[in-house]
């Protein structure tokens, strides 16, 4: 798809995944690069911020800094490699929207710079994908419900009304569509002639089923998929309220979540190089497409 690109986006409905840099054996390499006709230009300012299902975990060569787990198997890497521009990476694992605006201190790390730094008046393209972290929710239904789930495996241990765990969830997840809003709000001001892109969250959570991949207790599924739903329900809104663009990873990993036959995310013994609960170079891949497929 082709044409002429503005600052402000329109929102994208994803069909096909997006890329992060390839692991030799696991999906095809780069495609050329690309004539620019009426897009980006050769050479254009690219920023990308988020989280670490931007940043790649364990997908190659480190390239941030310690601790933020930024590998050159992201798909920032691919979309700069394929459509020529310049990156500035600042992606890092543990990002909340806090980060975005102010110092974070990553594991076994050092104090990093605010990411909305890295963007200026000439900044031509921004992608950004955050808000996972936020109130440390996904993180505790990795871990913490993973725990809990061998007190009840058919039961929701986590996730019953009245529980610790569902009413911190739903106090952060009310308070994060005027967060992400506020964040693309800010990206806007920093760089404000640059087409700036939400990125959404992959489908993680199977439709139904469980498997031992993701060892939650059985009943405690259907509310982690709601939450996963409604997180990138509030990116998509998010980003229609600060004019920007939103690209529906969700729907182009529709029957590749954990417990799929042919997974993009990794389960908690990942299969293959990637962190537990994390991309697979092949959902990277296709996410890059994504973003390719709508800058051209």
């Amino acid at each position: 798809m082709r044409r002429t690109l503005v600052p402000v986006t329109v929102p994208v409905t994803a069909g096909v995944l997006l890329a992060g840099l390839l692991l030799a054996g696991c999906s095809d390499p780069p495609g050329p690069t690309i004539e620019h006709e009426d897009g980006l230009p050769p050479g254009a300012s690219y920023v990308a911020l988020g989280d670490s299902y931007a940043a790649g975990p364990r997908l190659g060569p480190s390239t941030g800094p310690t601790g933020c787990e930024q590998t050159a198997g992201n798909y920032p890497r691919m979309v700069a490699a394929r459509l020529d521009l310049e990156l500035t990476d600042v992606t890092c694992g543990g990002a909340t929207t806090a980060d975005l605006a102010g110092s974070q201190t990553p594991p076994n790390g050092t104090p990093i710079p605010p990411q909305l730094d890295a963007l200026g008046a000439d900044t031509d393209l921004v992608t950004v994908g955050i808000g996972g972290n936020d109130g440390d929710w996904l993180s505790e239904l990795l871990t913490t419900c993973v725990g809990r789930a061998v007190e009840d495996r058919g039961g929701s241990p986590c996730t019953a009304e009245g529980t610790t765990f569902r009413s911190r969830a739903e106090r952060q997840l009310d308070r994060l569509p005027d967060r992400l809003a506020q964040a693309f709000e800010d990206i806007r001001e920093r760089a404000p002639k640059a087409v700036v892109l939400v990125v959404g969250y992959p489908h993680i959570v199977p439709e139904t089923g469980t498997c031992e991949l993701l060892p939650l207790a059985a009943g405690d599924y259907p509310y982690a998929r709601d939450l996963l739903g409604r997180v990138n329900d509030s990116l998509a809104a998010a980003a229609d309220r600060a004019g920007v663009g939103f690209v529906d990873v969700a729907d182009a990993t529709d029957g590749h979540d954990i417990c799929s036959v042919d997974p993009w995310i990794a389960g908690i013994v990942p299969a293959e190089p990637a962190l537990a609960y994390h991309p697979y170079a092949r959902e990277q891949a296709v996410v890059a497409d994504l973003l390719v497929d709508e800058l051209r």
